[in-house]
C-alpha cells in the first residue's frame, strides 16, 4: 500500500473538513485570500448576519435610548435571516444559533433591565475562551494543536515534531491574545455603563479580528505543513 506523505494527509484531511464545515474553500499550501477569508466567516450572508443583529442594536438604541426596542431589534433581524434560509432551503443552523444567542442576551438585559447586560454573554464567552486556551497551554496540549491534529489524523504525532509543537502554541496563545483584548477594551466600557461604545466596539472587534486572526493562524499552520519539494532526479543517477 503507497504511503501519504504527512502533508498530503494534512491536505486532504483539511481541504475535506472545511469544505463539510462549508467554510474556507482554499487548497492546503496555499495563502489565504480576501475570498478565502470570506468564506472563512460564513460567506457574504455569513458576514451580514453576524454583523446586522448587533448593528440593529447599536442603532435603534442610538436612536430611542431605550432598552426594550434596542433588544427586540436584533432579535427580528435574527428571525428574519432564519425565516430567508428555510425559504431558499439552505441550512438553517447558523442562522438559528444566532436567534438563540441573540434572545438569550436580550432575556438577560430585559431581566436586569440594564442595556449594558446585552453583552454579558459575549463577556462570558471571552472569559471562557481565555481560560479553556490558557489551560491547554498549561497542560501543554495547546487546542489549536489538537483541532489540528484531529484534522490531519494525526491526533497527538504533531508533538514529537519540535516545529510543529512550537507554532501551534504560538497560534494557540495568539488567540488568548484576540480574546484577552476583547476583554480588556470592552469590560470598562461595560462596567461604566457606556452602551453605544461598547456595541461599536464590539461590532468592531468581532469579525474584522476573528478574520485577521484565522488569516494569520492558516498562515502559522501551512508554515510547518507545506509540503517540501521534490528533489529532482540527476540524469546521471539514472
Amino acid at each position: 500500500m503507497q504511503r501519504v506523505s504527512e502533508p498530503e494527509s494534512f491536505r486532504e484531511a483539511l481541504g475535506n473538513a472545511v469544505r463539510k464545515a462549508g467554510i474556507a474553500k482554499v487548497a492546503p499550501g496555499e495563502v489565504p485570500t480576501a475570498k478565502s477569508l470570506l468564506a472563512a466567516v460564513g460567506g457574504a450572508r455569513g458576514l451580514v448576519e453576524a454583523i446586522l443583529p448587533g448593528l440593529g442594536f447599536l442603532v435603534t438604541f442610538a436612536i430611542t435610548q431605550k432598552l426594550l426596542p434596542s433588544v427586540v431589534a436584533p432579535v427580528a433581524v435574527s428571525l428574519v435571516f432564519v425565516v430567508i434560509r428555510l425559504l431558499r432551503r439552505s441550512n438553517p443552523t447558523q442562522a438559528i444559533a444566532g436567534v438563540f444567542g441573540v434572545a438569550l442576551s436580550a432575556g438577560l438585559a430585559l431581566w436586569t433591565g440594564r442595556a449594558e447586560d446585552n453583552f454579558v454573554l459575549g463577556l462570558i464567552i471571552n472569559v471562557c475562551s481565555v481560560a479553556v486556551l490558557l489551560a491547554s497551554i498549561l497542560v501543554r496540549w495547546p487546542l489549536i494543536g489538537l483541532i489540528v491534529g484531529l484534522l490531519t489524523n494525526e491526533i497527538t504525532e504533531w508533538k514529537k515534531s519540535p516545529a510543529k509543537r512550537k507554532v501551534l502554541t504560538l497560534a494557540t496563545w495568539l488567540w488568548v491574545g484576540l480574546f484577552s483584548l476583547r476583554l480588556i477594551v470592552q469590560a470598562p466600557m461595560y462596567f461604566s455603563g457606556k452602551v453605544e461604545l461598547l456595541a461599536a466596539t464590539k461590532l468592531l472587534m468581532g469579525v474584522p479580528l476573528y478574520a485577521a486572526m484565522l488569516w494569520v493562524t492558516w498562515l502559522l499552520i501551512t508554515s510547518v505543513y507545506r509540503k517540501l519539494p521534490e528533489p529532482t532526479q540527476s540524469p546521471l543517477g539514472r
